[in-house]
């Protein structure tokens, strides 16, 4: 890392430039000493990136960032402060440090925690910004994270991977064994280490293949921040071979929206049918990415549209995790039906329906947006229906 890029002036002059199109300084050049001028486009880059993933260094003066690739795939602070409070104890490694935003959160768990990367300029930025970030506890060392633990032979009470793809694997299915480092093929190694690990991975990766590729999986985290399923959390603890526990969270504004179920127990979780009644929920997308719909129904006493629609109903109104609305008007899916309505704007969603939402508004010439939802689904005798509804608050 360049520490002359910490000098005021320049400082100033990334922060005034957050906003400019780095082609114009890059074709006008910069005059500053020791720094050249894409070393300061690479930080103006970068800083802008964490304004609103990583409010926290972003208005912490003097933070070296790294190129922006690194700031794309760390953890938002949102998602990090989260997995955080999913774990407990003294001492935790994380073997796959990145730019250090986990560690930074655990720091504040934890009563130590060593941060390894081995790319050592990446180390030393984490370094130099924890300083400044007034991080006492988080230790930093440029070195294979694996092998540290080999060459150190030291408990921890937690052990935590973000193993990244490789590229060559772009575009394939997604397994760990095509990760680095290959947790499958390394697990009784960190076992040695730590009873417990916790294991970040893309919300790309299937569950049941996660499950098959590793042992004693005790919980399953699937973390969405505004309907967005941001990441996977995959809780392992030494020896434990009973019901994997799948917890959902969606995390918005006011509210974290909740929902959990033994994995082994969804198909035989007690479901009933109905065709669409005073209410209609809509799971957000953790619960989407979970496939816990029996469970949901079970749990809650709702009813589903259709086994494959994912839509759900009741008379009464429930605390849903996900989109809650009233069912206004039924329709059998034909165009007649839909034009007698008169809707020229509505906000569309499709499940289990054979037609895009595109084709829908092209077809039917609804445009987007307004305070009418429509569904466009299958009931549980295979008709295909339009349900118009408004949104309850």
């Amino acid at each position: 890392m360049n520490t002359e890029i910490l000098n005021t002036e320049i400082q100033d002059f990334i922060i005034k430039n957050l906003s400019t199109d780095v082609s114009k300084i890059l074709l006008k050049g910069t005059n500053f000493k020791n720094v050249n001028t894409l070393e300061i486009i690479e930080q103006i880059e970068a800083k802008a990136k964490c304004e609103k993933k990583l409010s926290t260094w972003f208005n912490t003066e003097n933070i070296y960032f790294p190129n922006k690739l690194n700031i794309e795939q760390t953890s938002s602070e949102t998602a990090a402060e989260y997995k955080s409070q999913l774990l407990s104890g003294v001492s935790i490694i994380d073997i796959t440090g990145g730019f250090g935003v986990d560690c930074y959160y655990f720091s504040r768990i934890f009563k130590t925690v060593t941060h390894c990367e081995i790319n050592e300029e990446l180390s030393s930025i984490v370094n130099h910004n924890n300083k400044q970030l007034g991080v006492t506890n988080s230790h930093t060392v440029a070195f294979n994270g694996i092998d540290y633990l080999i060459s150190k032979d030291k408990k921890y009470d937690w052990i935590y991977i973000d193993p990244s793809r490789r590229h060559d694997s772009k575009g394939k299915v997604f397994f760990l064994k095509d990760c680095l480092p290959n947790v499958p093929k390394h697990l009784d190694t960190l076992f040695n280490y730590s009873d417990h690990i916790a294991i970040k991975t893309s919300p790309l990766l299937d569950l049941s293949i996660g499950i098959n590729e590793l042992k004693h999986v005790r919980d399953i985290h699937i973390i969405a921040i505004k309907n967005e399923v941001k990441e996977l959390i995959w809780i392992l603890e030494k020896g434990f071979n009973s019901e994997i526990t799948i917890k959902t969270v969606n995390i918005i504004e006011d509210k974290n929206d909740l929902f959990s179920f033994k994995l082994n127990r969804e198909s035989k979780a007690h479901v009933t049918y109905e065709t669409p009644l005073k209410y209609i929920y809509e799971p957000n997308s953790a619960l989407l990415k979970s496939g816990g719909f029996n469970s949901l129904s079970e749990n809650l006493k709702l009813s589903k549209l259709h086994q494959h629609s994912h839509l759900f109903t009741s008379n009464e109104l429930v605390d849903f995790p996900g989109r809650t609305f009233k069912v206004d008007t039924l329709i059998g899916y034909n165009k007649k039906a839909l034009k007698k309505l008169g809707i020229s704007k509505a906000n569309i969603t499709t499940r289990n329906f054979p037609e895009t939402v595109q084709n829908i508004r092209k077809k039917h010439h609804i445009k987007d947006g307004g305070n009418i939802y429509l569904f466009f689904t299958t009931n549980y005798s295979n008709e295909k229906i339009v349900l118009v509804c408004s949104k309850t608050y």
